[in-house]
């Protein structure tokens, strides 16, 4: 009889494993689950313009915040003992308007003042004062009496050396000008180039070529055509050697002026930090060539298009938060009212 020792045992049968079914998620749970992650993955991608928005947004709200310049705010105690401290009321300034309006012409009914004379949208009004060699701003709130003064270094004199190439009278600021040449001047006649009294005339000016497309755009694109006036055109600037000195000129399509100005002598323009984030937050749209200002104007599309998302999927992502639905529900209706009565009452201001 063999021992215990010698007997080999059988080894037990393994114990079946069970079978992994892979099962997928439902199609509303991977929706979610693809929304959410668009928000989070888009939300950091995104976070860096998020962040200059804000605060270019809190920099335009408060102009005395981190200013690059001496900048100072008061209230109405600083125009305690001014004319500025009782000021007439806009109805007493329109009746003296009326009244002189009335005396100087004198007609047949005279004008009557009705109710409703007020400021305009902007109740600031705003001063400068060059003093130890600095330019002074100040901005008075003319209901308030508050304001703001801010400082920086004037810019140094220097004398405005003409060009000895222009002709014609000084163009309007943003390319506008006269429409029509100064007594003894004479219009071009078709296929000619001309100089007269107001400039140069040329064949097919930029105004002339604007002004035969309109017709057609508005046709093709289903709108009345009727008289054209072309208002405002930008100007032709263009790089000019005169006797071996460079000149930056400046052509007028609209008044035909041509002027100039010594680069040399030109002020140049102080781009701080503050004034470059504000200006980084009016930038947009898309320029005519791909540079910077064009990619920006992409990520301006891609901001708009996240805080729309950021919208859509954040209540989303809170329908599905169950114990959250009717406080989020409250909080939904009240930011609806205000945001409703809020644009209510900026679309009165604005449109008065």
């Amino acid at each position: 009889m063999p021992s215990e020792e010698t007997i080999d045992p059988q080894p037990e049968a393994a114990a079946p494993q069970p079978r992994i079914v892979k099962r997928f998620r439902p199609i509303r749970k991977r929706i979610v689950h693809a929304i959410r992650r668009g928000h989070l993955y888009l939300g950091l991608f995104l976070l860096p313009w998020a962040a200059l928005y804000g605060v270019t947004a809190f920099l335009f709200n408060h102009p005395t915040a981190f200013s690059e310049q001496p900048t100072a705010s008061f209230d109405r105690s600083a125009i305690h003992g001014t004319p500025m401290e009782t000021l007439p009321s806009p109805e007493e300034w329109a009746g003296e308007v009326v009244a002189k309006l009335n005396e100087i012409q004198k007609p047949a009914t005279a004008y009557k003042l009705l109710p409703g004379a007020k400021f305009g949208s902007r109740d600031f009004a705003f001063a400068t004062v060059k003093a130890d060699g600095r330019m002074i701003n100040v901005l008075v709130d003319i209901k308030s009496g508050g304001g703001t003064v801010r400082s920086a270094p004037a810019p140094e004199p220097k004398e405005k050396v003409k060009a000895p190439f222009a002709i014609g009278n000084t163009p309007a600021p943003g390319g506008r000008g006269g429409t029509a040449p100064a007594a003894g001047g004479r219009k071009p006649g078709h296929g000619e180039s001309s100089v007269t009294d107001t400039g140069i005339q040329l064949v097919n000016p930029l105004t002339v070529k604007i002004k035969q497309a309109v017709p057609v755009i508005l046709e093709r694109t289903g709108f009345p055509t009727g008289e054209v006036t072309v208002t405002s055109v930008p100007d032709l600037l263009f790089p000019m050697e005169v006797e071996g000195k460079v000149w930056n000129a400046s052509y007028n399509f609209t008044s035909g002026a041509v002027t100039g100005f010594d680069p040399e002598t030109a002020p140049k323009a102080e781009l701080g930090w503050r004034r470059f984030l504000t200006r980084l937050h009016l930038a947009h749209g898309y320029p005519g060539e791909a540079n910077g200002k064009w990619f920006w104007a992409i990520i301006v599309d891609a901001m708009a298009f996240t805080m729309c998302f950021w919208a859509i999927s954040g209540l989303i992502m809170w329908w599905q938060i169950k114990a959250a639905r009717k406080l989020g529900a409250l909080v939904l209706a009240t930011s609806t009212v205000c945001a409703v009565a809020l644009g209510l009452a900026m679309h009165a201001l604005l449109t008065t």
